[in-house]
């Protein structure tokens, strides 16, 4: 990643873990609930609970993606329309596999993997098993959260960011990609599991 994009997803990262976001009527209905429950029926949840339940909705969603995805098939890009250029579905994979290592890779929970190791990814066992190694990861750092570091800065490639926003930025991209892939998926005739109905 280039300083630039590095630059706009800290500052998006910031805004997501500031709560700037919430739309006037969340905050009306937020401050309405808490006018109607006693000050003592709050509760407090960790830094590594709060984006720990975060990664594990999202890493079940883009894992079912990729596994629902047929082997001949992971080579599929959108031929039709718009699309020249974009990268076809195992390269989402291997991006999201990589990039989970690198917004984590900053908060001393061991290094990540050589790029090799990610280009030689060929098969969709092979990939898969990397987005779930790479989740793993993510959830190692998530769970070294704490209440007292969230906000200390932590190395991102050439700059710093508090751990909260690299996990802000690791869940962001992680639902960008997702999108990416139930688009793939559904150009094939797929639903992707987490849209399935269940019986």
């Amino acid at each position: 990643m280039n300083g630039k994009t590095i630059r706009v997803l800290s500052m998006a990262a910031a805004l997501l873990a500031g709560g700037t976001m919430m739309h006037p009527s969340m905050l009306a209905q937020a401050d309405s609930t808490d006018k109607a429950k006693p000050a003592s029926a709050a509760k407090t949840e960790s830094p590594s609970e709060v984006y720990g339940k975060l990664l594990k909705m999202i890493s079940t969603q883009v894992i079912g993606a990729a596994e629902a995805m047929p082997a001949d098939k992971y080579e599929f890009a959108p031929t039709t329309g718009q699309f020249e250029g974009v990268s076809n579905f195992s390269s989402q994979v291997r991006h999201l596999a990589e990039a989970n290592y690198y917004f984590y890779s900053g908060f001393g929970i061991g290094a990540m993997p050589d790029e090799a190791k990610f280009k030689s990814l060929k098969t969709k066992d092979e990939l898969v098993q990397a987005l779930k190694d790479s989740y793993a990861y993510a959830e190692k750092g998530v769970d070294s959260m704490t209440a007292q570091n969230a906000f200390q800065t932590v190395p991102f490639g050439k700059e710093t960011i508090t751990r909260a926003g690299a996990a802000t930025l690791g869940l962001s991209h992680s639902m960008d990609h997702y999108g990416q892939l139930v688009e793939y998926l559904r150009m094939n005739g797929i639903v992707p599991p987490a849209s399935r109905k269940k019986s």
